[in-house]
């Protein structure tokens, strides 16, 4: 399976349990990989016959904009989004970084990875 890979998009959110984190917020690394056909499209090179990645990246700004407490949910709204606006979609993995996270301790960043399929 081919795929289209968005590498380290970065957004700054207000995502997290806490009330601090709504007031104000965390800077966030996406990575996206969306699994789909390339056959079509490298034979075509039309942009009619792929995915758009500026659309992708729309997507994940627009999730990105709605407060979750949970990074999970910010990443299943995103996955769900793309399988159902985008037919040629088989399958997504997102994987959604808070940078510096109000945790007991010093870490650069804490991860979640979720996985969709069609």
């Amino acid at each position: 399976m081919d795929q289209i890979i968005l590498e380290n998009i970065e957004i700054y959110a207000y995502h997290g349990c806490l009330d601090e984190e709504a007031k104000i917020g965390s800077d966030y690394i996406l990575n996206l990989s969306v699994d789909t056909d390339l056959k079509v499209p490298s034979s075509s090179d039309s942009l009619e016959d792929t995915i758009d990645y500026v659309d992708l990246l729309k997507i994940v700004k627009e999730e990105m904009s709605i407060r979750s407490k949970l990074l999970e949910s910010v990443a299943e709204r995103i996955i769900s989004r793309i399988l159902n606006s985008v037919p040629s979609a088989s399958g997504v993995e997102v994987r959604v970084s808070k940078k510096n996270p109000p945790i007991n301790g010093k870490v650069d960043s804490v991860t979640i990875v979720r996985k969709g399929k069609r």
